[in-house]
């Protein structure tokens, strides 16, 4: 190859200087061959060919070459102090629950902490993993209480009871003068849901809290609710004392029954259980007795099977009768009640079922409450044999759709005893 061919760039050849050398270092700069040099290696090379001092060998080195990209320049992460300076920190909590996808640098990072004190206030190392749902401590001082406005203690707005070893709903109803079904919504609960010894009952209305052993030895028996004629309570009647029964293991509901001679679902009533209620052993069970007719219990009783025979009531109807009356006054022929309210059957002369005389007379009251063809008061007040398919209620719809009472459920617990007088007296 000639001389002339040769091309060799301006301004790389001067006087003295030795031929092609800057053409040789202009090359490499093109060519960005320095960067892949380490920087000792390329300062030697620049001094021993005389292409520049130190100083201008360590600028050469630094200049970055120039590559041909068509991707947009890449954003220069800011350093967390600049972060921090750009956007200021959250206000630290006391603690901080971790989401998917934390990190703990990251949550330091979020609130202006360093990844070392988040890792020191939880004890926690470099290699220790976090997960989400796990709290963790970003500050040991505790934020200042807010003033809360004073109020009264919970005690005073809310009672509870400690359920202990053989109680039902029931019986924690009655020994605090309360009903089944308040004790129940009050906790949220059904007929058929079970309590355990230690949980805590809930007693509505501010009724008076008593402790466990005093439930125990001395239970003070609820006054029972009368419901009356045109949804009215009248005066108490007396409801038949339960006896009570200790669940041993393979006993039933039903074997309970038979062994007592009573109505499973008489049972079930009386212990706020249900067909699918579970039983268990050493559960304590009430068991509905009978309640013994006194004299003048008997005296009224009476007339009501005659009024009820000569009716051709059967004797389904005469139960269902005998335990309105039971529940209404006791089987007595009272002279008071709520309002109006008057005799066996609390009657309402306001409501059309007769004048005061005429309520208080317990043939007439009968005849009233049984209806039919020798209904006094026809074509104003409906007595039994009035609803169409009466025969298949229970006793408690029959009752109740006679008396429409504020207390509808409160028939049946009189059901076992009105069988039995019914069976004695006819």
């Amino acid at each position: 190859m000639s001389a002339e061919s040769q091309s060799i760039p301006a301004g790389d050849a001067a006087p003295g200087d030795t031929p092609r050398r800057p053409g040789f270092l202009a090359a490499c700069r093109s060519r960005g061959l320095f960067a892949s040099i380490p920087i000792v290696i390329i300062s030697t090379i620049a001094m021993t060919l005389n292409l520049a001092s130190p100083a201008d060998a360590a600028t050469i080195v630094k200049k970055p070459p120039k590559v041909k990209s068509t991707l947009p320049a890449a954003v220069p992460a800011p350093s967390p102090g600049a972060v921090a300076a750009s956007a200021p920190a959250k206000a630290v909590p006391a603690q901080y629950v971790v989401v998917e996808g934390d990190t703990v640098s990251s949550i330091g990072g979020r609130f202006g902490l360093s990844t070392a004190s988040v890792l020191a206030l939880n004890g926690l190392g470099w290699s220790s993993m976090i997960f989400p749902g796990q709290k963790l401590t970003l500050t040991t001082h505790a934020a200042a209480p807010t003033a809360v406005p004073a109020k009264k203690p919970v005690a005073a707005e809310i009672t509870r009871y400690k359920v202990k070893v053989g109680d039902t709903i029931s019986g924690i109803a009655a020994a605090h003068g309360l009903s089944t079904a308040a004790v129940l919504s009050a906790n949220g609960l059904g007929r058929a849901s079970i309590i355990f010894p230690g949980q805590a009952i809930v007693l509505p209305h501010g009724a008076p809290a008593a402790s466990s052993a005093a439930a125990a030895t001395t239970p003070a028996p609820a006054p029972v609710p009368v419901p009356t004629t045109a949804a009215r309570p009248a005066a108490a009647a007396p409801g038949p004392a339960p006896s009570s029964y200790t669940i041993a293991r393979g006993d039933t509901i039903s074997t309970v029954a038979a062994t007592a001679r009573v109505p499973v679902q008489a049972i079930l009533d009386a212990n706020g259980l249900g067909w699918s209620s579970i039983i268990y052993p050493g559960q304590v069970l009430k068991i509905p007795t009978i309640t013994r007719l006194t004299a003048e219990m008997r005296v009224n009783a009476e007339i009501i099977v005659a009024v009820g025979r000569r009716a051709g009531v059967s004797d389904r109807g005469l139960v269902i009768a005998l335990a309105a009356a039971a529940q209404e006054s006791g089987l007595r022929n009272v002279q008071h009640g709520d309002r109006d309210s008057l005799g066996l059957f609390q009657q309402r002369p306001s409501a059309g079922w007769g004048t005061a005389a005429q309520v208080l007379d317990p043939v007439r009251a009968s005849r009233a409450f049984f209806g039919g063809t020798d209904n006094p008061n026809r074509g104003v007040t409906r007595g039994l044999l009035d609803i169409s398919g009466w025969e298949s209620l229970t006793v408690t719809q029959a009752a109740q759709a006679v008396q429409v009472s504020a207390y509808p459920n409160h028939y049946a617990k009189w059901e076992v005893s009105a069988r039995l007088w019914v069976a004695e007296l006819d």
